[in-house]
């Protein structure tokens, strides 16, 4: 079975299994919009990419398409994946600012500002239904009609198709139906309610210390690199037991 790392953790998968499963066996979180265990992998929503790889020659993947290799190297949450993603969850607060599920994400990632006009569009083709539909209630009654920006989803030459049951599978597993608790058409793009800044941690290095979920910038100091912190005023230099250092009282008085 093949072996690799994420974050620094050695774990050892199956063969055929994605990154986003070892991830989810370690308890890492990663965020998707387009993934459901129990359909295929379509890597469309982007959100769960992470970093493949050391710099300056990793690249960035969709984590839920990318099958595990022995020697694999992988960071789910340094800064160029966060940026990235903030970047993905701002196009699609921009594209559905009415669904809860995307707006919840953006406050999650601390995403506080939306720099493109609103399009209130009611699907960001993520293939969830298509998915659903055809694998789960093996009906195949909706599916993507058109190409580029005329992408949509529906029924075959549109009329209401013959083999759907009006399960309502599709309404279930959609990550847009949820309205945002403004409504549907929001006075603001982003809503912010739930507005979580970005991780305390990643301001000293470059990868998050831990993986809570949500963060709650717990405002610990470390486990810190002493390489990144060095000749830094209000953090307290790393304990030789390995425990986490922390600003003492004096320090954070000083530093404001």
């Amino acid at each position: 079975m093949p072996k690799l790392k994420i974050n620094g953790i050695e774990v050892e998968m199956e063969r055929g299994s994605t990154v986003l499963e070892a991830a989810q066996f370690l308890g890492i979180p990663i965020p998707t919009l387009c993934h459901d265990d129990g359909l295929t992998p379509y890597g469309a929503c982007r959100l769960c990419v992470v970093e493949l790889g050391t710099p300056p020659r990793s690249k960035l993947q969709s984590a839920c398409t990318l099958v595990v290799e022995d020697g694999q190297f992988i960071q789910t949450h340094s800064a160029r994946v966060e940026r990235a993603r903030r970047l993905l969850l701002e196009l699609y607060v921009a594209v559905c600012p009415q669904s809860k599920t995307i707006q919840d994400l953006a406050s999650r990632y601390g995403v506080r500002q939306a720099r493109l006009e609103p399009e209130f569009e009611d699907c960001i083709q993520c293939g969830k239904c298509v998915r659903m539909c055809a694998e789960q209630m093996m009906a195949g009654a909706i599916g993507f009609a058109y190409r580029g920006k005329h992408r949509k989803v529906m029924s075959p030459f549109r009329p209401q198709s013959d083999v759907c049951r009006h399960c309502g599978a599709c309404l279930y597993i959609c990550p847009v139906v949820e309205l945002r608790c403004q409504g549907a058409k929001p006075e603001t793009t982003l809503c912010s309610s739930c507005l979580n800044f970005a991780p305390a941690c990643l301001t000293y290095h470059d990868h998050a210390m831990c993986f809570l979920d949500p963060c709650v910038a717990c405002e610990l100091a470390g486990p810190l690199r002493q390489d990144k912190i060095s000749g830094r005023t209000g953090v307290a230099p790393i304990p030789q037991g390995g425990g986490p250092a922390r600003a003492s009282g004096a320090q954070r008085e000083s530093s404001k």
